[in-house]
């Protein structure tokens, strides 16, 4: 079956095969990533934007990286630097960009939908680098491939999501994903920050952290995102730790070859000691290195490449 998107906006809108293709093709990718000779011609003579209006570590140098990789002319913008910081809009400034024959732009905004309001006006590919509270494609794409690499399917699996899941794109677009492959999924933290409206989205919903841990295949830790609250969420970090940070003990509780994952920026000490986001559990370096891949995969596909061939769901 052919890769037809020209944008990856949001993993609600794929279909479980289509995150398959993506997968199988960031495999392969991941093959080269570790040859001596590390790059392929594959969009030699693109050029690729990466318009980064919030700040980014991983999901920005991956991207970076991606491209490089895949032999793209790379420019990277950001708030400071583009000219939205002396008034003008998205609109503007995207459409100067296609002007300016760009192939493709990567964009990161603080606004949810404005991947898709860009793909509405633009001829090139959008690519969602995270929008608001709304979803982190990329993001949960390498989460759910770095699952499948040490679990394999992830069909009846536990995955526990753990922190601010009500102000998390990443929490949601994981979401999206894990239910299309049948995991069992539970999000778990303060009532304030985990809602029972998101059992509409398949999950289940809990504030007991033990019974939640209890036999976890996965756990992920999501930090308190300070940055979209507009009011305080509970009373303290200090609390929130005492109540919903993973520590040794609580690490106990879960199954005992099950994997920690975090998207970061980790909070140490907050929702996660380092002692585990250092241990032999943890797969969080191992996340970052597959977000190259993954969205070599993404930049490839979305420039007009086809997928490697699915073996397996």
């Amino acid at each position: 079956m052919p890769w037809t998107r020209r944008h990856l906006l949001t993993l609600e809108e794929l279909s479980l095969h289509e995150i398959d293709q993506i997968h199988a093709t960031a495999a392969a990718f991941k093959k080269i990533l570790g040859r001596s000779v590390k790059k392929v011609p594959a969009l030699r003579g693109k050029t690729i934007v990466n318009l980064f209006l919030e700040p980014s570590t991983r999901t920005r140098m991956a991207f970076d990286m991606a491209a490089k990789r895949l032999s793209a002319d790379v420019i990277s913008l950001d708030g400071s630097s583009s000219s939205t910081t002396k008034g003008e809009t998205l609109r503007d400034t995207a459409q100067n960009i296609e002007a300016l024959q760009a192939d493709m732009i990567v964009i990161r905004h603080s606004a949810a939908g404005s991947p898709l309001y860009l793909s509405k006006i633009l001829g090139i590919p959008v690519i969602n680098a995270g929008d608001g509270s709304h979803e982190h494609p990329t993001q949960g794409l390498l989460d759910t491939f770095t699952m499948r690499e040490h679990l394999g399917s992830l069909k009846g699996r536990k995955v526990v999501i753990l922190g601010d899941i009500l102000f998390s794109r990443v929490a949601r677009s994981n979401i999206h994903a894990l239910t299309k492959f049948g995991a069992n999924v539970t999000i778990v933290g303060p009532s304030t920050l985990v809602p029972r409206t998101f059992e509409a989205l398949g999950v289940t919903v809990s504030h007991d952290l033990k019974s939640a841990l209890s036999d976890a295949d996965v756990v992920m830790l999501l930090r308190i995102q300070h940055e979209r609250q507009t009011a305080g969420m509970f009373p303290s970090l200090g609390e929130y730790t005492g109540l919903f940070g993973l520590n040794k003990t609580r690490a106990s509780w879960l199954n005992p070859k099950a994997i920690i994952m975090h998207p970061g920026p980790i909070n140490r000490g907050v929702e996660i000691d380092s002692e585990l986001a250092d241990g032999n559990n943890s797969v969080i370096l191992e996340q970052v290195t597959n977000g190259i891949a993954v969205r070599m995969a993404v930049l490839y596909l979305c420039s007009g490449g086809q997928p490697e061939s699915v073996v397996s769901a």
